[in-house]
């Protein structure tokens, strides 16, 4: 995969009808619709990347600005699938009181469940344990099929802050299903950004995450069980992976599910997250629909 250097990618306006921008190396947010194309999988699996920084060269000064009150949608369109890794780093997997797993936890979350970064969290009707949960997720550049562990990192394109929610007693009580927990609308806000894979050291970056100002989460990922390329290696052996595609790749200890008592999100609470180098986000929660 060539690389595309001194960009990141952000896609902006109403729910629906985003359209595609860059953050310049300089900070600017500009929009580039003129560019012609979504950030799909389409676009990640022609060398997108690559070419939107060539078009970038001679386009760029002709690119609108975005202002910083339009709102922010995930930074990819719907992926064919967001495949999640469950109980990957130590201090979480410690503090449910399970051992290690010996190979990755692997399930799968709604491709429904994805919003914005800044969305509204929409509780589930019946929803009395909805949980947070902060995560690198890893956005795949082209078609991944048996891919090895040394060459894994060659098929991401990038990365991205995600919010794994979960509803904890559809997840656990309700027929020991885990997806129908995670798959609820605006249960996988993703973004601001998605930051090519070069300008990343995805093997220590701090995460963190707050309720109402309160430090919940903070961890590095270099608490992992499973590494990045570990784990798209392995999930390419069950599955195909396709450009855009998401893995999310699960959360430090400090979900709400291990407070005692446990601590779920009620209306009006703040979540408020962020990862080193990717940018932060913000969900208020609002009540079921």
């Amino acid at each position: 995969m060539k690389k595309a250097v001194g960009f990141k990618l952000f896609r902006h306006g109403a729910s629906g009808s985003e359209k595609p921008g860059v953050v310049t190396a300089d900070g600017r947010h500009l929009d580039v619709s003129a560019f012609g194309e979504n950030y799909d999988e389409s676009f990640f699996g022609s060398e997108g990347l690559a070419r939107l920084a060539d078009w970038l060269g001679a386009h760029a000064y002709e690119c609108p600005l975005v202002g910083t009150d339009v709102r922010l949608g995930s930074p990819i369109a719907r992926p064919s699938k967001i495949v999640c890794i469950g109980l990957n780093y130590r201090a979480h997997a410690i503090e449910t009181g399970a051992a290690f797993p010996a190979e990755p936890v692997v399930f799968m979350k709604a491709t429904t469940a994805l919003c914005g970064p800044n969305d509204e969290l929409v509780l589930p009707r019946e929803s009395q344990k909805t949980d947070w949960e902060v995560e690198l997720a890893v956005v795949i550049g082209r078609r991944a099929k048996y891919v090895t562990e040394a060459d894994a990192l060659g098929y991401v394109a990038g990365f991205a802050l995600h919010n794994d929610y979960s509803e904890r007693e559809f997840q656990l009580e309700r027929g020991g299903q885990w997806d129908k927990g995670k798959g609820c609308d605006t249960f996988a806000p993703l973004g601001p950004y998605l930051v090519p894979a070069e300008q990343v050291d995805c093997g220590q970056l701090e995460l963190w995450l707050e309720v109402n100002g309160v430090q919940k989460q903070r961890a590095s990922t270099a608490d992992m069980i499973f590494s990045v390329s570990h784990v798209v290696s392995y999930l390419s052996r069950f599955m195909t992976l396709l450009p855009g595609d998401v893995i999310s790749t699960g959360t430090p200890s400090g979900v709400g599910l291990s407070h005692s008592p446990p601590r779920y999100l009620k209306a009006g609470d703040l979540v408020e997250c962020g990862i080193e180098g990717l940018g932060r986000a913000a969900q208020r929660v609002v009540p079921a629909v």
